[in-house]
């Protein structure tokens, strides 16, 4: 008997329809389809005819009595409610006998500390965001400026003046604590700027009593830890421009006095 629509996936899958073995989204499809289509319609109705004659030869089977039984202890639907009583908050005693012990110390604690003499406070100093140097030559022209950013740890070196270096030698940056030795910062650029990154020791060492110096030294840097070559520029950190105060002026006499002991 040929049926109508297409033979193949759609056949099928009304004949599954008519025998409740799709699942809810495809039974859902194939009864819109039904609906709208007279097609779909037709070939329902005639998988249903013949597959429907077929459940008429199966007759009524009663379960066996174990089998309600198994249902009924697996459910374990004869198990009394098992209802725990939960403690409130409210009836907790070790909860509260911990909270009054608390509460105790926390008093005690603030009667002392209100009776403690308060110290007369003292005025907090705030240190300059930025740091700026003025590195000159021997010859009075400045080869280099360098910006010092505390918040972010970096600096900032510009050229300023060109200085000629031989073919395998570079300029590096020192940074010279008062009455200590030289910390390299870095080999800098002659022709563009450089920025380099400041550890928290390095950091630590800046301020208006330092001085900043430029070394000559080989391409790599200085192979001692220590400037090996002249040193072409140097100049005293002072805090940048629209943070200067008392303190800062004091700290680049220092720096001078520094730069004076390098010659």
């Amino acid at each position: 008997m040929n049926m109508p629509i297409e033979d193949g996936n759609n056949n099928l899958r009304y004949a599954e329809y008519v025998l409740g073995v799709l699942d809810a989204d495809a039974r859902a499809e194939v009864a819109h389809e039904v609906l709208v289509s007279g097609e779909a319609a037709t070939a329902v109705a005639l998988w249903q005819r013949r597959l429907m004659p077929l459940a008429d030869t199966i007759g009524d089977v009663t379960p066996a009595p174990y089998v309600w039984a198994r249902i009924h202890d697996a459910l374990q639907l004869d198990a009394p409610a098992r209802v725990t009583p939960r403690k409130g908050l409210w009836d907790n005693l070790q909860l509260w006998h911990w909270l009054g012990i608390g509460a105790s110390a926390l008093a005690v604690a603030l009667l002392v500390v209100v009776s403690l003499p308060r110290p007369t406070p003292t005025p907090a100093v705030v240190s300059a965001g930025y740091m700026a140097a003025t590195i000159q030559q021997d010859n009075g022209s400045t080869g280099w400026t360098a910006t010092m950013d505390l918040q972010h740890a970096r600096m900032v070196v510009v050229p300023a003046t060109p200085v000629a270096f031989a073919q395998d030698r570079a300029p590096e940056l020192w940074l010279i604590p008062a009455g200590g030795k030289p910390i390299s910062v870095g080999m800098i650029a002659r022709d563009k700027p450089t920025t380099l990154v400041l550890d928290p020791a390095l950091l630590a060492q800046l301020g208006p009593t330092a001085a900043l110096a430029v070394s000559v030294e080989p391409i790599g840097g200085s192979p001692t830890g220590q400037p090996t070559g002249a040193v072409i520029a140097k100049g005293a950190i002072g805090t940048a421009p629209n943070a200067v105060g008392k303190v800062a002026d004091t700290g680049r006499t220092q720096g001078d006095r520094i730069l004076r002991s390098l010659g």
